[in-house]
């Protein structure tokens, strides 16, 4: 007789309704509780069939995936036959509550049933028979294991990717994370059931799959030869890749950073249709090498120097700096593939996939709104965006974007709501299409009690271990570009009083989460967001705040959340897109001091900025002398001194050194300075 099928015993409610969906997985479960199910025999191939009283036949053989099974019924993909042969062959085994402890995992809800089988109403929740396993890990799986599982071409598409660098964190398996784990640029590879590729799960599509999970498996086997900690982010892979791009134009990075010395020479203010134009191409020369980073940021800077010809509101002096020393500071970097994006694939087509609403941001100045949703699969946040067109004179608020239509439901609806969908892609930078023409295919739905079954980090109790945990990424210039990456729901304990700073129109209030961390909540009024202030501190005095949803920073010491919704017991708050309303009564808030190294710093900044704007050739540097005295007298004189070999040599590279240092400077100290 066959040895019992560990695998099939391994999956729980959880794993198929991952692999399915929870209606097909709730339905079995179901039907076996009413006897309806599958009578199940075990071959000496360790294959399993089943017979089911509808006369439907059902096979899994040894070795093949979920979908590799066989039914007689004419469902396509798998059916709930053969996610009911699996819960009947558990159900058949002998005693396995006396091997393991039963558990029980939730599944997302609201996930749409397979074609051809109908969806029920929910039922009792099915629970497998898996438990706590002894540790494995993916290293165990050699090339030949997963050359069997996925064939050659996933095995080719993985080592591209593999030669240009991975940006992978393993988490192994331990009391918290019962199955092993990596994260990938693009999705998050797990392992749920031992020894086995076959029911490993990555989100992506099955064009994808095989790759994705060759590269996790290898990734595993990367940090098990050289020891690298549990959660550690790393660059994997890229033996010889990051001298690879060709020297010179050929290079597009090194194209992109001449175009960048040409501006600071010339100044942004005389840049001409032609300078525009190359830098468009070597915008397109980065994004097809995959250097989505400094992609992003090209592209950013030539919609920067648009604006600025084109005298619009849009334009910002501080943002041209700082793309301007971020696209130099990225090829610069020893680690290129982090910096530039290269391990990063462009567009990833998700799999049948949730995402929980944590908000809506409106930006005012581009009519947009950002609606937050969170990937609970894949533990991060990303970002569906949608700028409006207005007639000049006639841009609407937050409250009037509220009722726009977007995936065929209302801002409003959709910033508070579960999205299950099949044809969803997500970005390199983490922003979220859905196809066109198949937007049917997404289902929306109330958000219930989804936040506060996020896992962590997307839900807080500790705001200020998270930022701890943070403390180690690389500095923001040449850092992976993602949108969201703050985005958090935290858990409230306690709400505390408000204040209102008139100067800056600001509302503070601080929370306490579940540890007793204070988390000021910090919101700014915005003129086409006239009800965000009030409709904040409405509901933060309603007395029954549970969670609040925001983006959340560091600053003078104390972790910072920017809001995006409200949770109280009436339901969810979107300050963003809320109505006017009658001005709120607040207490003001004690005036703040002026910091001197931030004054200083930013002074410096601004010199920099200035001389980018009127360029290196054409103007002398006088107004690096009063910013590089201003910084000696904070006390910085590694920026003082880079801001006078500037101002005697006014050439890019100075320039460089400076604005790479001041803005890194910058960063550290508004993320590290002490708070009164």
């Amino acid at each position: 007789m066959s040895a019992p099928r560990a695998d099939l015993l391994a999956l729980d409610a959880g794993t198929l309704a991952a692999l399915t969906n929870r209606g097909l997985v709730k339905r079995a479960a179901r039907e076996l509780a009413s006897g309806a199910g599958a009578s199940v025999a075990l071959d000496a191939d360790g294959e399993v069939s089943g017979s089911f009283p509808d006369g439907s036949r059902t096979a899994l053989p040894a070795g093949v995936p979920l979908e590799g099974g066989r039914c007689s019924c004419p469902a396509p993909g798998v059916c709930r036959h053969l996610v009911g042969l699996v819960l009947a062959y558990q159900a058949a085994s002998p005693s396995p509550a006396e091997s393991r402890t039963e558990t029980r995992t939730e599944t997302p809800a609201d996930s749409p049933s397979a074609p051809g089988d109908h969806q029920e109403p929910a039922g009792p929740e099915p629970t497998g028979p898996g438990g706590p396993q002894p540790p494995w890990s993916p290293a165990e799986f050699d090339d030949a294991a997963l050359l069997a599982a996925f064939g050659r071409p996933a095995l080719t598409a993985a080592r591209r990717a593999w030669e240009r660098g991975v940006r992978a964190t393993v988490q192994r398996m331990d009391p918290e994370h019962p199955a092993p784990s990596v994260e990938l640029p693009s999705c998050t590879v797990r392992f749920p059931v031992p020894h086995s590729l076959n029911f490993a799960l990555s989100g992506a599509t099955s064009a994808r799959h095989g790759e994705l999970v060759t590269l996790a498996a290898w990734a595993f086997r990367a940090a098990e030869e050289d020891g690298t900690p549990s959660g550690a982010a790393r660059t994997v892979g890229g033996a010889g890749a990051a001298g690879k791009a060709k020297a010179g134009a050929a290079d597009p990075v090194a194209a992109v950073a001449a175009l960048v010395d040409e501006l600071l020479r010339t100044g942004t203010a005389r840049t001409g249709p032609v300078l525009l134009a190359q830098l468009a191409r070597a915008e397109a020369g980065l994004a097809s090498a995959s250097a989505h980073w400094p992609a992003a940021a090209a592209a950013e800077l030539r919609d920067q120097v648009e604006a600025y010809a084109a005298r619009d509101t849009r334009y910002d002096p501080d943002l041209v700096t700082e793309l301007l020393a971020e696209l130099l500071a990225r090829g610069r970097a020893a680690d290129r593939s982090t910096a530039l994006g290269s391990g990063e694939s462009a567009v990833t087509q998700l799999r049948r996939t949730r995402l929980v609403a944590l908000g809506c941001r409106v930006s005012g100045r581009e009519r947009r709104t950002e609606v937050y949703l969170a990937q609970p699969d894949a533990g991060i946040a990303l970002v569906l965006r949608k700028q409006w067109t207005a007639a000049a004179g006639q841009e609407p608020t937050g409250a009037e974007l509220a009722g726009r239509r977007l995936l065929r439901h209302s801002v409003r609806a959709l910033a508070g709501a579960n999205l299950v969908s099949e044809s969803i892609s997500r970005s390199a930078g983490r922003t979220v299409t859905v196809e066109r023409g198949r937007i049917a295919s997404t289902s929306v739905t109330p958000l219930g009690d989804a936040w506060a079954s996020l896992p962590a980090p997307l839900l807080l109790h500790d705001a200020a271990a998270r930022l701890r945990a943070l403390g180690g990424r690389p500095p923001r210039l040449v850092r992976p570009r993602v949108e969201a990456e703050n985005a958090h729901v935290l858990a409230v304990a306690e709400v505390g009083p408000l204040g209102y700073d008139p100067a800056r129109q600001r509302l503070e209030a601080t929370v306490r989460d579940a540890v007793g961390t204070a988390v000021v909540v910090s919101a700014e009024h915005d003129a086409l967001c006239p009800g965000r202030i009030d409709a904040l501190a409405a509901a933060l005095e309603s007395g029954t705040v549970t969670h609040v949803s925001g983006l959340l920073r560091q600053a003078a010491g104390r972790p910072v959340l920017d809001p995006l919704a409200v949770r109280t017991a009436a339901g969810l708050v979107h300050p963003d897109l809320a109505p006017e309303r009658d001005p709120h009564p607040f207490d003001a808030l004690p005036p703040v001091g002026g910091d001197p190294l931030t004054e200083a710093l930013t002074t410096a900044r601004t010199a920099l900025g200035e001389l980018a704007r009127t360029g290196l050739e054409t103007a002398p540097p006088r107004p690096l002398a009063p910013a590089a005295a201003h910084l000696r007298r904070a006390g910085l004189r590694t920026a003082a001194a880079l801001l006078d070999a500037l101002a005697a040599d006014p050439v890019p590279a100075r320039w460089a050194d400076a604005a790479i240092h001041l803005l890194t400077a910058l960063d550290l100290h508004r993320e590290e300075e002490s708070g009164p």
